[in-house]
């Protein structure tokens, strides 16, 4: 298919030959690749497992508009002559002339479909979606108080349609991004204006009151995303949207989401890193266009964590201490506290001394004097305010002897309020992920816990497909979605393995692996310029051993 441009009818007839060049200018050169909308007939290449296969849509082009000064209109002359030609200074009176017109671009067919090699079938990790003609209806949705975190915005949502389920939601299930995006199957009966709800939320001590203004946005056709895979329109971005919201929705109430992946908690498995942290696994899911319909892309995913467990057991692992009792009787050195606030600051823990209620609260710092010296202002029923030491505190008011009396508190919530907590009535909150940067032995040993040959990563996508059970998703039934739970099959090819030249002897890869033991280089380089770097200490390595390895060795 050629590209076409559509431009304005009534400009002169300077203008349009100059059209007519620029419009040959760009089918005839750019070195445009096959991008665009997908053709017809079978692939020369394919992606195999755990590669993603994402069509490329090239937005629309700016529309252009130029007025030669010359009176003869140009016909075959490149792009930049033109514009060289052009009096830019009569370019902003013109242009306020001539009206802007998109201009629509689509791109030439595939020339082939390539022939070389041996033809095999791969197995794509993309899962065809069957997405129902109709419509969606898309909502704006504003929570106050704001600021909240997705997932407390999920909660504020889910609660207010089983709230308002007959009165506003009429029994459907409706969809949350964890944002501003709602989306329902059917129009709800609120019109067009704005709707202010009431939502409450149970809180640790005392209800939480958040009003949700809802209001509609817009109607979005799956008629148009029909007519985008056959190739009649650009894909519209609003259509994938509002799927991807649909297909995430679940996920995200049940995992841990992170990015576009969904990570659970390690069970019958466990893959340590050090230092607080370990390998959670989890899988990645994003609804994607190909060629005539739409897929859903899942792949397996890894990243870190931080372990649930005791402050103090946190502690003496990224300390390095393998018993607080034996190994840590006295208090931190500034070293180690400097190394232990900077893992534990802003952390979420949750306290164990006051029963059920597992109040939650974020490092802000630790403190520098132990419990049983570090003092806060306590407020007396007199009214009275005297100094007391932490260590007293949990002594007087919840008869809690510390164990480490020695070692510093967590100092949470805001700065200027004061609160401390001993280490050892405060728990690692789980599912927090470690932004932080991973040590050299970290990075090596998440490798090695996530490497996977293709077979084995084959079968655990099936897994998590056959475990996610997308079929039976409420939500997804609600839009009238289903999924095909086997993977994508293609037609690839297998291309012949080039030769490589050793120095004498020629060498075939097998299965994509050559060996270079006993093998000489083709060409040669010589090393003019070298050095030698010793780290090791001095009293270990003698200079005059390393010039006896300099002559020995290098200089011969």
């Amino acid at each position: 298919m050629d590209p076409q441009f559509n431009w304005p009818t009534d400009l002169s007839s300077q203008e349009n030959a100059m059209m007519s060049t620029f419009n040959f200018f760009a089918a005839s050169g750019g070195g445009l690749g096959p991008i665009g909308p997908p053709q017809s007939g079978p692939s020369s290449t394919a992606g195999a497992v755990g590669m993603q296969n994402t069509p490329i849509t090239m937005p629309p082009l700016q529309s252009l508009s130029l007025t030669p000064t010359t009176s003869q209109p140009p016909t075959t002359m490149s792009m930049s002559t033109l514009m060289t030609q052009t009096s830019m200074s009569q370019v902003p009176a013109q242009m306020a002339m001539i009206p802007s017109v998109p201009m629509e671009f689509a791109c030439p067919r595939r020339p082939n479909v390539g022939a070389e090699g041996r033809q095999i079938v791969l197995r794509a990790n993309h899962f065809q979606l069957h997405v129902p003609r109709g419509f969606i209806h898309h909502y704006d949705i504003s929570i106050q108080p704001d600021k909240c975190p997705r997932r407390v915005n999920r909660d504020i949502i889910e609660t207010m349609v089983q709230g308002y389920s007959h009165s506003i939601f009429n029994g459907q299930k409706p969809v949350f991004d964890g944002k501003k995006n709602l989306y329902t199957r059917d129009a709800l009966p609120i019109g067009k204006e704005k709707r202010e709800l009431e939502v409450t939320l149970p809180g640790e001590g005392k209800d939480r009151v958040f009003q949700v203004a809802i209001k509609w946005m817009a109607k979005v056709s799956l008629y148009d995303l029909k007519e985008a895979l056959e190739g009649a329109r650009p894909m519209p971005p609003e259509c994938l949207l509002a799927l991807d919201v649909v297909m995430r929705h679940l996920p995200s109430m049940t995992y841990t989401p992170v990015g576009r992946s969904f990570f659970s908690s390690p069970d019958g498995y466990y893959h340590p890193l050090g230092g607080g942290r370990e390998v959670w696994f989890g899988f990645h899911q994003s609804v994607r266009p190909s060629q005539w319909k739409m897929m859903l892309n899942i792949d397996v995913s890894a990243t870190a964590f931080y372990k649930a467990q005791p402050v103090i057991e946190f502690m003496c692992e990224v300390l390095d201490v393998r018993d607080v009792n034996v190994d840590q009787k006295r208090p931190l050195i500034d070293s180690q506290r400097v190394k232990f606030t900077k893992e534990i600051k802003g952390l979420k823990i949750e306290i164990t001394h006051c029963g059920q209620m597992k109040r939650k609260y974020r490092v802000c710092n630790v403190t520098r004097r132990p419990a049983q010296h570090q003092t806060f202002p306590l407020q007396l029923e007199n009214g009275q305010t005297v100094e007391c030491t932490v260590a007293k505190y949990f002594l007087d008011k919840y008869k809690i002897r510390l164990r480490f009396p020695h070692l510093p508190c967590l100092q949470v919530g805001q700065e200027h309020k004061h609160t401390y907590l001993p280490l050892e009535v405060c728990n690692i909150v789980a599912g927090q992920r470690c932004i932080k940067k991973l040590t050299d032995t970290q990075t090596s040993t998440m490798i090695k816990a996530t490497a996977r040959s293709a077979p084995d990563r084959e079968r655990e996508i099936n897994t998590l497909v056959r475990k996610a059970d997308f079929n039976n998703d409420p939500y997804a039934q609600e839009f009238g979605i289903q999924i095909n739970n086997t993977m994508t099959e293609i037609r690839g090819r297998v291309l012949p393995p080039p030769k490589i030249q050793y120095g004498g002897r020629q060498a075939i890869p097998n299965q994509g692996v050559w060996d270079m033991r006993g093998k000489q280089f083709h060409t040669g380089v010589e090393v003019r310029v070298w050095a030698i770097a010793c780290f090791a200490p001095q009293k270990m390595c003698r200079e005059d051993a390393l010039r006896y390895v300099q002559c020995r060795f290098i200089l011969r």
